[in-house]
């Protein structure tokens, strides 16, 4: 029986897939290694602005979405592969089904092959924080600017989340402003989130 599909085709991955067949093969190992090192961390950013900075500039990336993407998708193959508990071979045919390049694949297994046993066992012991998100409510604002020559329209989202603790048992309410260029990547960042539990339930 063939092995379910671990990723789905989004426009996101194959969008990633497109970008990470494009990096260095020298230095692609290294970014690998360094997102497994951090996995098991559930908040804080796997490198800090600066690092990321001259990580865009090593890489040869022109556009800070695309590099945020690239470590949004391979994260997420990660987590895939721990959830899964993946052998190195599923794991290699699956890279390969979404495109990409065998050089990238060679390099995801040897990286996975070497540190997945520690990634799991630190994935798991890690804590999770009991909070759930109960309600959601949202606010459109237009805000407008006049000037002696032109009128400007600055539109943005408010979400407002209820958030529960069951640590505490207490709720409160947390809110989010977006600009429109913030709101539609938060869309890109839920449509990846999407994809990962459309597959974990299957």
């Amino acid at each position: 029986m063939a092995a379910s599909a671990m990723f789905q085709a989004t426009a996101n991955i194959k969008g990633a897939v497109s970008l990470i067949n494009q990096l260095d093969t020298e230095r692609f190992p290294l970014l690998l290694v360094r997102i497994l090192q951090k996995l098991h961390v559930k908040e804080g950013r796997i490198f800090t602005e600066e690092e990321e900075n001259k990580l865009q500039t090593s890489l040869g990336i022109e556009e800070k979405k695309d590099l945020q993407l690239i470590l949004d998708i391979l994260s997420f193959i990660f987590e895939q592969a721990v959830y899964h508990v993946a052998k190195p071979a599923v794991l290699k045919q699956q890279l390969l089904n979404i495109d990409l390049d065998e050089v990238k694949v060679d390099a995801f297994i040897e990286a996975w092959s070497t540190n997945a046993k520690n990634v799991i066992d630190r994935v798991r012991q890690r804590n999770f924080i009991n909070n759930q998100l109960e309600d959601i409510n949202w606010q459109l604002n237009l805000q407008l600017a006049q000037s002696e020559k032109t009128k400007m329209k600055a539109p943005n989202a408010i979400l407002e989340l209820g958030i529960r603790s069951e640590d505490k048992n207490t709720k409160e309410k947390v809110h989010v402003e977006f600009s429109h260029a913030e709101l539609y990547d938060f869309y890109d960042k839920l449509e990846i989130i999407q994809s990962q539990l459309d597959s974990l339930n299957k």
